[in-house]
């Protein structure tokens, strides 16, 4: 990516200037913008070199430049931990193999994994390629509340293929969730009864007033 021109290798005889909150200033001389740049202790930062004239912004451009390399990297971070885990299904799955397969898609929705379901036909089964649909969004619709379709069911040779990716904001329901139990439990204690206590035991009486009684 090529760098953007600053301050001095801005060489334009006047510029749309903006400040350092987004407010626009306007259109100013180069001369009035550096100045202004200097006196803010701030970088004249050419944002849109194509504009006419071109806009140039006050920043930090360390900072600036410090932020974008923090979120770039970030952003690999989270293209890596992506992970993509496969189940495959036959057509004629029995109930019982269906559930454990659904169970094992539950989970990996669950920890934040895809998973590509890929049907797999035999002999005259490629014939009913309608069949293998039916299943992937019967299964679609049992994981919906974990899970959202990211790629639709389509033929691949003599499988069909489709991936479903976990909710952007599962964590956050999650989290919800136990907030709402938590205060739920909370309450519950705050409207529980107190336990009748007994009545104290009266002291034991002085021997002198014991005989005065």
């Amino acid at each position: 990516m090529t760098e953007p021109r600053i301050n001095d290798r801005i060489r334009v005889p006047e510029v749309r200037l903006v400040g350092p909150e987004g407010e626009q200033v306007g259109i100013v001389s180069i001369g009035e913008a550096l100045r202004l740049a200097q006196d803010s202790e701030l970088d004249l930062v050419e944002v849109a070199p194509m504009a006419r004239p071109p806009v140039v912004k006050l920043m930090d451009y360390g900072k600036f430049k410090y932020e974008a390399a923090q979120k770039e990297r970030e952003a690999r971070r989270n293209q890596s931990q992506t992970v993509i885990k496969e189940m495959r299904l036959r057509l004629k799955i029995d109930p019982h193999d269906y559930e454990t397969k659904k169970g094992h898609v539950v989970r990996f929705l669950k920890g934040g994994d895809k998973v590509k379901i890929t049907v797999m036909f035999r002999g005259r089964e490629q014939s009913r390629p309608e069949m293998g649909y039916r299943l992937l969004q019967r299964l679609a619709g049992d994981v919906s509340d974990l899970g959202v379709v990211e790629s639709n069911p389509k033929q691949d040779g003599r499988n069909m293929v489709m991936v479903i990716a976990p909710h952007r904001n599962q964590a956050a329901q999650q989290d919800r969730t136990a907030e709402r139990k938590k205060a739920r439990a909370t309450e519950a204690e705050d409207a529980a009864p107190l336990a009748p206590q007994a009545p104290p035991k009266p002291a034991p009486m002085d021997p002198v007033e014991a005989d005065q009684a």
